[in-house]
């Protein structure tokens, strides 16, 4: 399925980049701190400042609940003009508003640092999987994915596990000396980032042969297919003899094509055992940041917008032409 045109004629102003601002990763003062400074650089690019600013839609990683998005309300209204409006979604709202060009119906996975299924009918009913952190089991994440890979060598070391060329892999590519150094490495600043971002040594193991490294990504495949199959399946996006067509946008670092190790395509794979309708969605990466572009159309219609999405948080300031 092609990607839908744009409704509209849409000119970026200015671009701006910042880090992770998903507060239950860093904690809420860093996630703020991190989401004002992009939106104040973003405006200082282009040569504004906050007084000109009539809407804001802030689609973030760790808006989970009601009251996730009046705390973020009630935290930007303070920042810009009482007449400004603002919008506050999880992430997933932009990401597949990024590949339907603004309609929320179908369905998307992200899989990046962490990972989430989420859904929305043509009526508006939303579902959602996966996407409640490390802890509760974003498996399918690069989290995930780093941090099977990580106990996967301590086994090793300890003789609970077969041996792995991952050992040497991360050992090499944190430059510790041995596995006993990783305990101190991985509790120094746990934040889930910086463990994932050992995803692209199992890729390379993987690609490689390695059977554990194999493992640990078959294992992310099956977790993120599960994730989109039980949102399709309780929204019926598939129809009620499951072979309706339905969009699924991929987004998310996991889910970049790799030399030999395709995750997404094994993903689509997956889901098309279960649903033959399914459409897979790839929005455009920017070139300038290669970072992809989650963008919601539907809600631009002041003069200048601030838009952010991802988790790495990359926000544009737009005006309506």
């Amino acid at each position: 399925m092609p990607p839908p045109e744009a409704p509209g004629s849409v000119a970026v102003l200015s671009r701006a980049i910042a880090g992770c601002s998903n507060r239950n990763s860093v904690g809420e003062n860093a996630a703020l701190e991190t989401l004002e400074q992009v939106m104040m650089q973003a405006l200082t690019t282009a040569n504004t400042d906050r007084s000109a600013v009539v809407a804001v839609c802030l689609s973030v990683s760790g808006v989970n609940h009601p009251s996730d998005q009046q705390r973020m309300l009630d935290w930007i209204c303070n920042l810009f003009p009482g007449n400004a409006k603002f919008y506050v979604e999880n992430d997933a709202v932009a990401a597949l508003a990024s590949g339907t060009m603004g309609k929320l119906h179908g369905c998307v996975l992200i899989a990046g640092t962490g990972s989430i299924a989420y859904g929305v009918t043509e009526d508006g009913k939303v579902a959602r999987a996966a996407g409640a952190g490390p802890v509760l089991g974003d498996w399918g994440s690069g989290y995930g994915i780093a941090a099977q890979a990580l106990t996967a060598v301590i086994k090793a070391h300890d003789g609970r596990g077969p041996q792995t060329n991952l050992t040497r892999d991360i050992i090499r590519k944190l430059e510790i000396s041995s596995p006993d150094e990783l305990i101190g490495w991985a509790y120094a600043d746990p934040s889930w980032a910086r463990i994932a971002a050992l995803v692209p040594v199992v890729v390379s193991a993987a690609e490689d042969g390695d059977k554990v490294a194999n493992t640990i990504l078959h294992d992310a495949v099956q977790e993120l297919a599960e994730s989109v199959v039980a949102v399709v399946r309780r929204l019926t996006l598939c129809g009620e003899d499951g072979k309706d067509q339905f969009p699924l946008v991929l987004v998310g670092g996991v889910l970049e094509g790799n030399k030999k190790w395709d995750i997404s395509g094994e993903v689509i794979k997956c889901i098309s055992k279960v649903f033959p309708g399914v459409c897979p969605i790839r929005p455009e990466v920017s070139m300038r940041t290669n970072i992809r572009c989650y963008e919601i159309f539907a809600i631009l219609w002041g003069l200048n917008i601030l838009r952010l999405w991802t988790v790495w948080w990359n926000l544009q300031l737009v005006r309506r032409c």
